[in-house]
């Protein structure tokens, strides 16, 4: 299996949760995810606040997200993303850390996304979780980096 392989699949799951795995041949693991991306995407009502956060109403996307079910996509989202790129052939040793960290750092995001104003701004339930999820894959790179430096030395 060849890097670009392992890319390709990384990125369908990007797309969405479970096509990474159907390209990896597993089905099951594929459609639970994206049967589960389904279900929390429309009990979240994620949907609806992605377009009321594109348009700039922050204040209206607060209001229509169901944090209970919102919580979960994080999570559930980069699982489908690692898992992919893990399945797709060999992995380097410790290389989950920017997944799990992406995907803590995205659930805190959701936590505080209807109250944190950096730069007196409010991000609102998709931007500030993207942002805090992209601080915690870089954070997980870098420890990652280093890490394997390390083991190596």
């Amino acid at each position: 299996m060849n890097k670009s392989d392992k890319i390709e699949k990384l990125l369908w799951s990007i797309a969405l949760p479970g096509f990474g795995q159907l390209l990896n041949r597993k089905y099951v693991k594929g459609l639970t995810l994206i049967i589960l991306e389904i279900i929390v995407n429309i009990n979240s009502n994620l949907n609806d606040i992605i377009i009321d956060s594109f348009k700039g109403n922050i204040q209206a996307a607060v209001q229509h997200t169901d944090y209970n079910w919102l919580m979960f996509y994080p999570c559930l989202y980069m699982f489908g993303i690692w898992d992919a790129y893990k399945d797709g052939g060999d992995t380097a040793e410790f290389a989950y850390i920017p997944f799990v960290l992406g995907a803590f750092l995205g659930t805190v995001g959701i936590i505080y996304s209807d109250v944190l104003r950096p730069f007196n701004i409010l991000f609102g339930p998709v931007w500030l979780p993207m942002i805090f999820s992209f601080v915690g894959n870089a954070i997980g790179i870098t420890l990652f980096l280093v890490l394997r430096k390390l083991r190596i030395t």
